[in-house]
């Protein structure tokens, strides 16, 4: 498993390496891949049991997942530091 989760992490552009880069600076880089090969794991056993197919959810799952949460701990950091903080959202 953890060559597979080796090889996933190598890769660009999907949540496999994304996951594992945002693991690594909390855990180090051994138990970020052994996480890394459970959630392979899970995904293996959810594909054989369901029958459905693997669905990419991309590289930036994780901050779309996460988007309130960030906004906020960036808005309080600047207002910590004496700025006031006025939120628009951006036209994509």
């Amino acid at each position: 498993m953890t060559q597979s989760a080796w090889a996933a992490t190598k890769t660009k552009d999907n949540y496999l390496s994304a996951k594992y880069h945002s693991l690594v600076g909390r855990r180090g880089k051994k138990r970020a891949l052994i996480a890394v090969g459970h959630k392979i794991l899970i995904m293996a056993y959810h594909i054989l049991k369901t029958g459905i197919p693997y669905k990419e959810l991309g590289n930036d799952y994780l901050n779309r997942r996460k988007e309130g949460k960030i906004v906020k701990n960036h808005v309080k950091r600047l207002q910590d530091l004496g700025y006031t903080v006025e939120l628009k959202k951006a036209a994509a």
